[in-house]
């Protein structure tokens, strides 16, 4: 199993989500996070904005859907403008999921 964490533009997270589902991947976990990426934020004008709001998405998947997720997200959160700040992936190993009502391991 592998855990999914997506840094994306607030105004993409629904069309992502979207995306998602359609594709047969409805179980995401989604948080409103502020941040900043290599860029250091952003200055408008004289003022500097260091927390950008941002979506974290987050998902575990079985292995073999990780490539297919990754594409999903990077083409639903490209803003193709070539600008930085459209987000970041990170895929990670996880041990183990239980889930709570049940007890039972697994997704």
């Amino acid at each position: 199993m592998k855990m999914i964490r997506a840094i994306v533009r607030p105004e993409k997270a629904g069309f992502i989500l979207d995306e998602l589902s359609d594709a047969g991947y409805p179980a995401v976990t989604k948080i409103d996070v502020v941040g900043r990426g290599k860029q250091r934020g952003v200055k408008v004008g004289n003022i500097h904005y260091d927390e950008l709001p941002k979506e974290l998405l987050m998902m575990v998947v079985e292995d073999q859907a990780v490539d297919e997720i990754i594409r999903i997200i990077t083409k639903s959160a490209k803003t193709g403008d070539g600008t930085y700040g459209d987000g970041k992936i990170f895929v990670s190993e996880m041990e183990e999921a239980y889930t709570i009502s049940s007890g039972t391991s697994g997704l």
